[in-house]
């Protein structure tokens, strides 16, 4: 480390008054948001400092640390290298990547020779250790591959990989050189891919030969290559990671990044950070929307690395040294927030895991937390109602003593669950609740001030810096204690949260600021406040559904569906899954209701239906029942009532019917699910 990376880092300085309480913490943050947060902005390394705190004189763009100069990576990497250069920052563990895989592909183990080092071979998974300082080295190198390959500054790369521990130096070093990238969830297939290259205008694409999902092999490869053929804007280069699991044939476009690493680790090489102004863009997320095409949420620079840094603070108690492990896919928000950035900036150890929740058996999460001492949990609640229906004695055989909480978001948390696992742990499980856009909780409890006991069924209250309310959404009013309504978010949202949609500011206000004044943020969530002050969410206000965490916009998975030749129209829902939280089903009216007369036909069509919407949109969105109704219940305008099609699918009243135009098509819905 130089001179002048001392000196910087000499300059960090973090919140040393004693903690007020969270109550006074909050009204701070809402009734003087720039004192309050000039105070967190000491949390984090500036280069420059900034100017003006907040800039709001362009509701909804709010721009938060105008003029200060940061690096994502350097709050990240290089300022912790004095005091925690031999503490672990990533343990990568992997229960895919075990002894009867590397007997398949024994090519792994030398992968792993030419990528890295501290690796472990155990019977039921492998692990590798990544200290601080081997990151720094990691980071510059891919860094240096980046820059040699003509990424700069501005520059968007995408990344496509699995869990491993190449994919958190791809972030990093995009965040080092300050080009912006863009991860996509490598569960959506090519289709899915090429939308987000052609939106983001990929310069490269960063990829590996293949994945393992449930002993299954993914050729990402052959994704990338078929998203590259359907993209309208094609990338210059295609970074690939070979792994060792899955043969491929070199393409034009492709470089190989064992032999770039090597040339940058014989030169030693080190990138010096480029320095951002707060507001420029770090990354893209792609979320699904109420239309077709998926929105790219901007994220910014400065108020995310002081958002997050803060977060881990005042909302998950974390303390420098110990060890987080958010069980995410890298693909998703959390795991952009909270298993890649936030631990980082806490000076923490950060657990990347490849793998589910009940492989090789149902103990592996505990065997890995006794094994870390993992101190913080954090993932979403279908991987927990999975282990729930396994063996009870798996929870007991291993030490879990280092958990002092674990968090669940991404979808409601039953209070079955929750229960299992507070007696099982005998720590607090707190559901909390945030969205992609906001990046971090927007509803959350808070165990360093104990503010307000836990209460069952509900994510908490309010965090710092989201004057959130539930209103009319007809009037705009604020709603009493137990009325349903929307819940929104005064403008301007906290440091943090997205900033605009990408090149796209007037999909920003419609899907987000289009009530009222245009200044109340809509989470297009029904929420109740109870007479204590808590939140409990009710359910999506649009055609969004939530699968296991995962965001699916019903109207991307009509688009597949209406690719097949003999699709008249079609409506999908989301219904109520136990496991799940909520599964598509889709309802398809035919051209011609003949092919469906024959089990059989029948039976073909769902098959080629479920086949189209897999190939288009990945295995995630795969409905899990397809009906065939001779015609939709719609209202005299013509729109589809899929409020009615979800209840009719639930077996729930169907409600308020004034508006139908042709009664007999709910007869023929229900007709058609009988006959399934």
């Amino acid at each position: 480390m130089n001179e002048q990376t001392a000196n910087q880092t000499s300059q960090v300085t973090t919140p040393t008054q004693q903690p007020p309480t969270f109550s006074e913490i909050y009204q701070s943050s809402i009734t003087q948001p720039q004192e309050f947060w000039a105070q967190q902005a000491k949390r984090i390394y500036w280069h420059k400092e900034p100017e003006q705190i907040l800039d709001d004189s362009n509701l909804p763009f709010a721009k938060w640390f105008v003029g200060g100069e940061t690096n994502l990576c350097y709050n990240c990497v290089d300022r912790y290298l004095p005091e925690r250069a031999e503490q672990d920052a990533f343990i990568w563990l992997s229960s895919e990547v075990n002894q009867e895989l590397i007997a398949t592909f024994p090519a792994v183990v030398d992968a792993f020779n030419d990528l890295g080092n501290n690796v472990e071979f155990y019977t039921d998974y492998t692990k590798r250790r990544l200290t601080y300082n081997d990151l720094y080295k990691e980071v510059n190198y891919f860094a240096d591959v980046l820059q040699r390959n003509g990424i700069r500054h501005g520059d968007r790369v995408v990344i496509y990989m699995p869990m491993i521990l190449e994919a958190t130096y791809a972030m990093l070093a995009c965040a080092r050189i300050g080009a912006i990238h863009s991860v996509v969830f490598g569960g959506f297939a090519a289709h899915n891919l090429a939308i987000r290259m052609d939106d983001a205008e990929a310069k490269m694409i960063i990829t590996v030969d293949a994945g393992l999902r449930g002993g299954k092999v993914i050729n990402y490869k052959s994704l990338v290559n078929q998203g590259i053929e359907q993209a309208t804007v094609k990338p210059e280069h295609v970074l690939v990671v070979d792994r060792g699991i899955l043969p491929f044939k070199p393409q034009p476009l492709d470089v190989d990044y064992a032999t770039e690493r090597s040339i940058s680790r014989n030169a030693n090489a080190i990138v010096e950070p480029v320095w951002i102004e707060s507001n420029e863009p770090s990354y893209l997320l792609y979320t699904s929307g109420t239309t077709g095409t998926p929105k790219g949420v901007q994220r910014d620079t400065g108020g995310h690395a002081v958002a997050l840094a803060t977060s881990m603070d005042y909302i998950y108690d974390g303390q420098a040294g110990e060890t987080f492990w958010a069980i995410s896919d890298i693909g998703w928000a959390v795991g952009h927030s909270y298993m890649v950035y936030a631990p980082l900036l806490a000076g923490m150890t950060s657990v990347v895991y490849e793998g589910l929740p009940h492989r090789p058996n149902p103990g592996i999460w505990w065997r890995i937390v006794e094994a870390n001492k993992v101190n913080i949990l954090f993932t979403a609640p279908t991987g927990v109602r999975m282990l729930k229906k396994q063996d009870e004695t798996w929870m007991t055989r291993y030490d879990v003593s280092s958990v002092k909480s674990f968090f669940l978001a991404g979808e409601p948390l039953d209070e079955s669950t929750a229960q299992w696992l507070k007696q099982h742990l005998g720590v607090p499980i707190l559901d909390h609740y945030w969205q992609t856009e906001s990046g971090w909780p927007i509803l959350s409890n808070t165990p360093k001030f104990n503010h307000k006991p836990h209460k069952q069924g509900s994510p908490g209250y309010p965090m710092y810096g989201y004057d959130a309310h539930v209103i009319n959404e007809e009037t705009g009013e604020p709603c009493a204690a137990g009325e349903k309504g929307l819940l929104a978010i005064r403008a301007p949202l906290p440091p943090g949260c997205l900033t605009t949609v990408w090149r796209n500011d007037e999909r920003f206000i419609s899907s987000y600021y289009s009530l009222f004044d245009g200044k109340q943020y809509s989470t297009s969530d029904y929420a109740v406040v109870d007479e204590d002050g808590y939140f409990h969410i009710l359910g999506r206000t649009d055609d969004v559904i939530n699968v296991a965490g995962h965001r699916l916009g019903t109207q991307e998975i009509e688009e597949a569906i209406s690719t097949h030749p003999e699709m008249a129209e079609c409506a999908v829902v989301g219904i109520h899954d136990e496991l799940k939280g909520e599964l598509p089903i889709a309802f398809c009216v035919l051209r011609d209701q003949a092919l469906v007369a024959t089990t059989e036909n029948r039976f073909r069509l769902e098959q080629q239906i479920i086949g189209a919407v897999v190939k288009s949109l990945g295995g995630i969105a795969r409905p899990a029942a397809v009906y065939f109704p001779p015609a939709l219940p719609k209202t005299r305008s013509g729109k589809i009532l899929r409020r009615a099609i979800r209840a009719l699918a639930e077996g729930r009243p169907t409600g308020d019917m004034s508006t139908l135009d042709n009664p007999a098509a709910i007869d023929a819905v229900k007709q058609a699910m009988k006959d399934y």
